[in-house]
Order: C-alpha cells, then structure tokens, then sequence
C-alpha cells in the first residue's frame, strides 16, 4: 500500500537509508572476512609468495571487467532485485578462494569473488547515491563508514577463527551463510526503482563517461594513497623506523579505525562545508600526513603521519562516487567508471610502492603518495555537488515516483 503523505514518504526514505547502511555493512564484512584467512588460503593451496600476490590481483581484475554490467542488470530486473542478487552472489562466492587446491583454481576463484564484489559494490552504490538525492543531504560518507564497519567486524570474527586453528573453508561457509540471509533481509527494504517500460535499455558493456575521468581521477589519488598507507605502514615502521612488531602492526589497526570513524562523522561536516571543500582540505591534511612520514624520527610522529593521510582521504572516495551519479543521464554508468579507477587504483597501490621502494626506498614511495595526495587539493574542484537535484534511477534511467514499499 503506498500513500501520499510527506510524512510517510519520508519514514520509508529512512528505512531505505538504513537497509542501505546494511548492505554496506555486509558487502564489508565479506572483505573483512576473506582477508584475515589469506594465509591459511596460501598454505591450502601451496602457494609462494609471488604466486600468492598473482593471485590477488584477480579480484580487482574481476571487479573491473564487471562492474560496467551493473546498469544493464539494474535496468532489465530493477534496482531492488538486482542488488539481492548480485549482493547474494558476492556474499556466496566468500566459500570459493578456501576450496582452491592450486593456483589456476584461486585464480579463478578470485575472479569471480571479484565480479560479484565489483557490480554489487555499483548497485549499492547507485541506491546510495539516489536516497541521499531524495533526503537532499549527504550520506555516502556514513555508507562507506559502515562498509569499513564491516571489514573491521569480518576482521575480527576471521581473527578469531584464525585463532582457534578453524578450517578456512567451514568458516567462510558459516560467515557466508549468516552474511547472504542478512543481505537478503535488508534488501527487502532497498529503494525499488525501475525504468519505465520505453526507456531504451543502457549497452550491457559501457566504458565510463567523460564526465566520470576526472571524478576517478580524484579517487586514484586517494585509493592510491589508502591502499599505500594500509598495506605498507607496518612495512615502513619496522624497516625504515626500526620499530618493534607489535607497534608496526598497531599501526596499521590504527589506520583503519581512523578511517572508518572519519567515514561515519563525515557527513555531517560535509553538509556543512560541501564537498569540494572538505576534499581541498582533507588534500591538505593528507599531503601534510606524507610529509610527516618521510621525514620522521621515529613511530610516533610517522603513526600521526599516517593518521593524518586517513583522515585527509577518508570522505573523498564516497564523495566521487556522490559525485558521479549527479554527472550525467547515466548514474551506474558513471558511478561503475568510478569504482572501475579506484579498484585499478587499489589493483596498482601496493606493488608500485613496492617496486619504486625496490629501486630507490620507502622514504622516496611515500613522497610518491604524498604527491598524489597534493593532487587532491588541486582537483577538489570537479567533485562539486551543489546541485541536489534528483538524479536518475539505479538504472540510469529518469526515475520514476520509487516504489518504498517491501515485496
């Protein structure tokens, strides 16, 4: 049953909100809990370190080569459907990687972990973008705090399972069970757009609009610059520091939880000051967090370093993807052109810093990301969101009147 009035409209946008909020948190939890069996998948699977790091670069592969999908299955089943579905694939394809027994196996494991992972980041994404347009005030950076949630709590129960010595395989079929029913459950609540019945369908493999190249563009320097300070701050402290193990790994927790907490507060202070601001001035704490970490003494100044790169590029992944599905007629589309850079951005982070550290040191790869974090001050601009009006359904078609009520 749907009604006319304001009131009701506006408590079923908030349901929406909050089962959005909770795919994230899914969607995060998955990574969360993948990533902290990692070693027990490589021991499984009899892999070297170099095999192991072949490996993991497939799911970025994956995720790149499906996500310009996500518009044309939003637009044939609807936004609601689709999302089910793809979340409901990417929380099932966790059981994969653990049941390899070799590297061709986790290889195409990986890819279609990846896939799944990359269209329904996209869905969700798309129907993000759309209720902060209808609640005319910004949520994404809360969405993607509740995603860094969930990787923090897959983390921890991954954690304790390594812990216990539990197989891999029968603990990402438990996790991957209670994440697909949770999924499924607040799907039910998930904005219900649909394209109307002669909108021409969108290509179903679309490389991304103009306008979302320079929109990626600021996500490459950030994703660049968090992927650089999570997968090598330990690195850096212990190496570069001589710090001890403990307080090198402390690091990177740290890290993580800066960022997530600034993702979760950061809508209001972007409603407040708009995004091309708080991005020029999360560039500047960002680029004054690499310089502090290529010249420290010692931990702690790097660790504040490092704080200050999670908090300077914390809001701006969630602003780009804001950002490209008020770009043009095509919301998907663009908003898949976005994560498409920012996942190849993820895919390069780690081994450029690895090879530039190779050839010269660490020092001199993290004056590499402190340039790319500069380079968010000079690009703030093109994420400009002023204009609230409503943007197109998750399809990329005009959004009709949106269906608010449960199947």
């Amino acid at each position: 049953m749907t009604t006319g009035s304001p009131d009701f409209d506006t408590r079923r946008l908030r349901q929406a909100r909050f089962a959005v909020a909770a795919v994230f948190l899914v969607h995060g939890s998955v990574t969360g809990s993948f990533a902290t069996r990692i070693p027990w998948i490589q021991d499984h699977a009899s892999l070297s370190a170099g095999q192991l790091g072949l490996a993991l670069a497939f799911p970025a592969i994956g995720a790149s080569l499906a996500m310009p999908l996500a518009g044309a299955v939003s637009h044939r089943f609807g936004a609601r459907t689709a999302l089910r579905g793809l979340l409901a694939l990417w929380t099932l394809s966790l059981t994969l990687p653990a049941l390899a027994p070799n590297l061709l196996t986790l290889c195409l494991a990986l890819f279609v972990y990846g896939a799944t992972s990359g269209m329904s980041d996209v869905a969700m994404n798309a129907l993000g973008v759309e209720i902060e347009n209808r609640l005319d005030k910004s949520i994404m950076s809360s969405l993607h705090g509740m995603w860094s949630s969930g990787a923090l709590l897959g983390s921890a129960g991954g954690t304790l399972a390594a812990h216990m010595d539990s197989d891999a395989r029968v603990h990402h079929l438990i996790a991957a069970t209670v994440l697909t029913v949770a999924g499924l459950i607040a799907c039910r609540w998930v904005l219900d757009l649909r394209s109307a019945p002669d909108d021409e369908p969108p290509p179903r493999f679309a490389l991304p609009p103009k306008s979302a190249l320079l929109i990626g563009g600021i996500g490459f320097c950030a994703v660049f610059a968090e992927g650089a300070s999570l997968d090598w701050s330990a690195v850096y402290l212990e190496d570069v520091l001589d710090t001890s193990p403990g307080l090198a790994a402390a690091s990177t927790t740290a890290f993580a939880l800066t960022m997530a907490v600034a993702r979760l507060l950061g809508d209001r202070v972007v409603d407040r000051f708009g995004a091309v601001r708080c991005v020029r001035v999360g560039g500047f704490s960002a680029t004054l967090g690499g310089v502090l970490v290529v010249v420290a003494p010692g931990p702690l100044v790097a660790m504040g370093g490092f704080a200050f790169v999670g908090l300077g590029v914390a809001v701006v992944v969630p602003l780009a993807f804001a950002a490209a599905g008020r770009s043009g007629p095509n919301p998907s589309q663009a908003i898949a052109g976005v994560a498409t850079i920012t996942y190849t951005s993820g895919l390069i982070a780690p081994s450029a810093i690895g090879a530039v550290a190779d050839a010269t040191s660490l020092v001199v790869s993290f004056g590499l990301v402190t340039l790319l974090a500069f380079g968010l001050v000079l690009g703030a601009s093109v994420l400009k969101t002023s204009d609230r009006r409503t943007a197109p359904g998750a399809a990329g078609a005009p959004a009709p009147a949106p269906s608010l009520q449960k199947d």
